[in-house]
């Protein structure tokens, strides 16, 4: 399909106006905070009764509730009564896979508060014995909420469909499992699933301070890939490969002179000389060495330079604003980013990086489970 749009942004045709409307108003308060009717009816361009309709079926639904008479500086009148996103009635479990099968697990509130962690202290097995652990550690974790669940979300490695079929996760021992179906039909709850990298930029796109709707989300791990938001809307490609930057060529036989970087390697892949060699957390550890050198220093900002080189033409297509790199700070920051964003710099016109910050993200390790809930909150509500 190509993309998936996250957020409601403005009124709808009659048909589907009241479904529209309803994630507008939802969205506006998960973005702003809570609000009273009116102010809601002047921020979302909706009409006052339209809007007291809205909350009224959402009161009933439990996905909001009132806080209290809202604050009145300045202003005349009655004062409204505050109406904000409901934490009690609802939550989201989220689940975090990694490379290597690590699996966390974690229950969300609706507004992306993390209200406990599950941590599996076994690595997921592969293939068909890795999806009944996860089966296991799914009901385990669901067995911990408190109240309803809008649904379980999963940030997985490999190349995902929209539907939640796992094409390949080579490290997982994954080809087209239909994961989603299954864990699903088994739990009996919706259950959403994008790759790792998707989910991080969800959760920067909705946490993560980002400015505007263009976002080019940079992830280094076991791997390193990309998830890309632009126009407010997550780019999956034609192929749900969209982001795998990881497996563009970096090094070829240009490089066998005198790079800083040596010769190119071979990639879990199969190829050779892709951007992942030299931009894996192990790559770059085995770059810095024990102690910071100045030739460490100066063989980071050479893979910073090969990283911006290959950027370089997504900011000029895309017209990005945030660059937002997760992974080992201590690495990422300094040199690499600088030099990356030199070269991004240095190759694009003045117009394409004018707004551009290249920055290392503030989120932590739970960018994956947040941006899992992430993906529950805009497939059930369509809010992100």
């Amino acid at each position: 399909m190509g993309t998936q749009n996250l957020r409601r942004t403005e009124t709808a045709r009659p048909t589907q106006a009241r479904a529209h409307n309803r994630s507008l108003v939802l969205q506006h308060l998960f973005q702003v905070g809570p609000e009273s009717r009116a102010d809601l009816a002047r921020s979302t361009g909706l009409t006052r009764v339209t809007v007291s309709a809205l909350v009224d079926g959402l009161l009933t639904e439990g996905l909001v509730q009132e806080l209290g008479s809202e604050e009145r500086t300045g202003k005349v009148g009655k004062r409204g009564t505050l109406v904000g996103l409901s934490d009690d009635r609802w939550c989201i479990p989220a689940v975090n896979l990694t490379n290597d099968g690590s699996i966390s697990g974690a229950i969300l509130t609706l507004s992306g508060t993390i209200r406990q962690h599950i941590d599996e202290q076994h690595p997921l097995p592969k293939g068909a014995e890795g999806v009944d652990a996860l089966l296991s550690f799914c009901r385990r974790l669901i067995s911990q909420a408190d109240s309803q669940i809008l649904g379980l979300g999963i940030s997985s490695p490999g190349i995902i469909s929209e539907d939640g079929v796992i094409e390949q996760a080579p490290n997982l021992g994954w080809y087209d499992v239909a994961l989603a179906e299954v864990l699903s039909d088994q739990l009996g709850v919706a259950v959403h699933i994008a790759n790792d990298a998707n989910c991080i930029a969800l959760a920067e796109y909705s946490f993560g301070g980002v400015e505007g709707d263009e976002l080019l989300s940079i992830v280094v791990g076991q791997g390193m890939g990309a998830g890309i938001v632009s126009g407010g809307t997550l780019l999956l490609g034609a192929g749900d490969a969209a982001g795998e930057i990881g497996h563009v060529t970096a090094m070829d036989s240009r490089d066998l002179g005198d790079s800083p970087l040596g010769t190119p390697r071979l990639c879990a892949c199969g190829r050779t000389g892709c951007l992942e060699t030299i931009m894996s957390e192990a790559a770059l550890h085995a770059a810095a060495g024990d102690a910071r050198t100045e030739g460490s220093e100066a063989l980071l900002g050479a893979i910073g330079a090969r990283l911006g080189t290959i950027l370089a033409p997504i900011v000029a297509m895309l017209n990005v604003s945030d660059i937002v790199a997760s992974g080992p700070e201590d690495l990422l920051r300094g040199p690499l980013l600088e030099s990356c964003e030199h070269q991004i710099r240095e190759r694009t016109l003045p117009r394409s990086h004018r707004k551009l910050r290249v920055r290392l993200s503030t989120l932590g390790h739970d960018s994956g489970l947040r941006g899992a809930a992430v993906l529950v909150l805009s497939g059930r509500l369509g809010i992100a």
